[in-house]
């Protein structure tokens, strides 16, 4: 037989009765019990809004595989927000589950690749729909849920906190490419499956939507802020997400001293290198001019560039601050429709 190790012997000799009880114990626990609390309070509020996601897509050789993720509830009337990885290339017959046990057919609304977001339909009424929160608001180290589908577990919790902020993802569609900018980095465990799902702050609202797993403890979400929720009323109602191009590729950089003294700002967008035959071009714009403004608008990063170039001024000529040789000019730069 096994020679056996007291329980005694691990955790030491039982301290007398009359020991004053440990204040850092109690203070430990009733720390942990905030957290679990907090974490329980999400999954509950949370969970009914979340579906498992089940879809059909055609492989190499005819082949049809059966893949799937997570989604969430944002209308009593059935829309649903995932990521559009989830849904790309899937063929009719897309089906979800919800925590009550119903199981419903989907249909695709709208997809945007180079946001990673898709908006659904469930053949279903009364949906509980989950509260989309602000990401803006988010700060490092705050508490953070994720839930989804992992590996096919319905309803599954993670919970972690904000690891980093205002990280890039970079994503494509066909020759098309654009960084999503402002992604939330998590350690909440992300797994297959979980892609689509919500991440919440610690009051249940949505802050996210979880998209993809940079490393051994790295989750990586969509955030939910002014840009995203413009990309997904547009899905809902257009079925897609039109976007203006002006043919550059740039990147923030400092501004000069004198400039940025008589600007009230550090940072404007450097052309690094402009599209042969695009508005850019047309427009005069070249390598190594700084964008400081568009449209009225200050620009210092590519985030603010790529928020101006909504459909909204595709085919409008578009007044450009720009800083080159010592000097400032403006130049009007009429966008296009980028082709995706």
């Amino acid at each position: 037989m096994a020679e056996l190790t007291w329980i005694d012997s691990i955790l030491g000799p039982e301290r007398p009765e009359s020991d004053p009880p440990d204040q850092d114990a109690f203070d430990e626990a009733e720390a942990l019990d905030a957290y679990s609390k907090a974490v329980v309070r999400v999954a509950e509020r949370l969970s009914p809004s979340v579906a498992n996601l089940r879809v059909s897509r055609r492989a190499r050789g005819g082949r049809v595989v059966d893949g799937g993720g997570s989604g969430v509830v944002i209308t009593p009337d059935g829309f649903l927000l995932t990521s559009a990885h989830v849904v790309a290339g899937g063929r009719r017959g897309a089906r979800a589950s919800f925590a009550d046990g119903r199981d419903v057919d989907l249909e695709l609304v709208g997809a945007d690749a180079l946001s990673d977001l898709a908006v659904l339909r469930a053949d279903a009424a009364d949906l509980p729909p989950a509260e989309l929160g602000d990401a803006e608001r988010l700060r490092v180290g705050q508490l953070v849920v994720a839930i989804g589908n992992p590996n096919g577990f319905g309803g599954s919790v993670t919970a972690g906190v904000v690891s980093a902020l205002g990280r890039s993802l970079p994503t494509r569609s066909g020759s098309a490419t654009r960084l999503v900018e402002n992604v939330i980095q998590t350690d909440a465990a992300l797994n297959p499956g979980n892609s689509g799902g919500a991440l919440a702050d610690g009051v249940g609202r949505v802050v996210g939507i979880n998209t993809a797993v940079a490393g051994v403890g790295l989750g990586l979400a969509v955030p939910i802020n002014e840009a995203t929720r413009r990309i997904v009323a547009a899905l809902m109602s257009e079925g897609r997400f039109r976007r203006a191009y002006i043919g550059i590729a740039g990147g923030s950089r400092p501004l000069p001293p004198r400039v940025a003294s008589e600007l009230g700002r550090d940072a404007a967008v450097e052309v690094v290198e402009v599209v042969e035959g695009s508005p850019a071009a047309v427009s005069g714009l070249r390598a190594e001019d700084l964008i400081v403004q568009v449209d009225g608008a200050v620009v210092e990063g590519v985030d603010d560039l790529q928020r101006l170039m909504a459909g909204e001024v595709i085919g409008r000529a578009v007044r450009t601050t720009v800083f080159r040789n010592g000097r400032m000019f403006e130049v009007d730069v009429v966008p296009v429709e980028l082709e995706v």
